[in-house]
């Protein structure tokens, strides 16, 4: 990630070009979020996952050996399906192991060790991938290869949680028609997902223009590896204390500081790009930290074991359908207008987007415990 959009802009492409392969990605997701959560429920989340590792070390294979924009596209529709078939069932299955052993109020915590588990791997790798990148641009992604073809005996040495031995009988047909009346009814799990949803885009979408930031304020590219580490330190540190956090503010102004930390990560990044607006992408990432395993949570508590992997599924296909749409638009706003208008819109859509969702729950006085 520290110099990936060096290696695509090596292979001639601007970041018009580089969103629109994201969208592709996000677009593969999409195609097989909801299948690829329901083949968690009935076949299994381990299979599951098992089938998403080998896909995506496939598509990290197909990378390291392509050139241009349409042998990267292959790729990424490989890593999208592998991608859809982890997501949903990971947590899933993190979430029914705790509670076939009666133990889901360690969920958020849990959760939060994971995702910090993930960011500081991602620190160490962004220091480890600068170096690589000084061989040539390329060479990352045959290690990248390396690492992702780990999760494939990882997954295969899952156990699948007790709660889930018991053999299911719904067609694809029937657990969707069951999700959309779950979604209908279930007021507290509709506006879980989507506030989950809108969240996870909005850091998806920091993530893509943080690199361009560097470009902009000069920063030598030595310093990318170095910048890129300490941003995922920072999540992997603040999401350890997710649940802290949330103990201590209370569910309403955990609610209340995501939403507006998140909005000021955009809007000051936006307006301030220069050496010392630095700080605010940390500020953007120290707030990542947290809000993922909190709204993690909120969709698990509200959501039943069998659709589980399938809701959680829901999330992500959300998250790509948004950013399929908007991330061509920020890519090219960046390229012919300015980074400054890209980060301002991402913000404004964010903020405007998260308030008309969580709103109802500030009414009804749900989002207070």
């Amino acid at each position: 990630m520290p110099v990936v959009v060096l290696f695509y802009q090596d292979n001639g492409m601007g970041m018009q070009e580089i969103f629109t392969l994201k969208a592709i990605y996000s677009v593969a997701i999409v195609g097989m979020e909801v299948p690829s959560g329901w083949m968690a429920d009935v076949w299994g989340r381990k299979k599951t996952l098992f089938a998403g590792s080998i896909l995506g070390a496939a598509g990290f294979l197909i990378y390291s050996f392509s050139f241009g924009f349409w042998a990267f596209a292959v790729a990424e529709i490989v890593l999208g399906i592998g991608h859809a078939c982890v997501s949903g069932a990971d947590s899933a299955m993190l979430y029914d192991s705790l509670k076939a052993s009666g133990k889901t109020d360690r969920y958020t915590r849990n959760e939060g060790r994971i995702t910090s588990a993930g960011n500081f791997a991602e620190a160490f790798a962004g220091v480890l991938g600068g170096l690589l990148a000084t061989i040539s641009l390329r060479t990352p992604f045959y290690f990248q290869f390396v690492v992702a073809a780990i999760a494939i005996p990882a997954a295969f040495t899952l156990v699948e949680p007790k709660i889930h031995t018991i053999e299911h009988i719904h067609s694809l047909k029937k657990i969707i028609r069951n999700i959309r009346s779950t979604l209908t009814h279930n007021h507290n799990l509709r506006i879980s997902i989507l506030l989950s949803a809108i969240t996870g885009t909005a850091t998806l979408t920091f993530a893509w223009l943080v690199q361009p930031y560097f470009l902009a304020i000069g920063l030598p590219v030595e310093m990318y590896g170095i910048f890129w580490t300490a941003l995922n330190l920072t999540v992997g540190v603040s999401s350890v204390f997710a649940h802290r956090v949330e103990i201590f503010l209370g569910k309403t102004y955990s609610l209340y500081a995501i939403i507006l930390l998140i909005s000021l990560g955009y809007f000051l990044s936006g307006i301030m790009i220069s050496m010392w607006g630095i700080a605010f992408l940390f500020l953007f990432y120290l707030i990542r930290g947290i809000a993922s395993p909190i709204l993690k949570n909120y969709i698990n508590q509200y959501a039943q074991s069998e659709t589980r992997a399938t809701i959680l599924s829901v999330r992500d296909f959300i998250i790509r359908i948004i950013f399929a749409v908007i991330g061509p638009l920020l890519g090219w706003m960046t390229d012919n207008i300015n980074l400054e208008s890209a980060f301002i819109l991402a913000g404004g859509i964010y903020l405007v987007s998260a308030v008309i969702v969580v709103m109802p729950w500030v009414k009804s006085g749900t989002s207070k415990y």
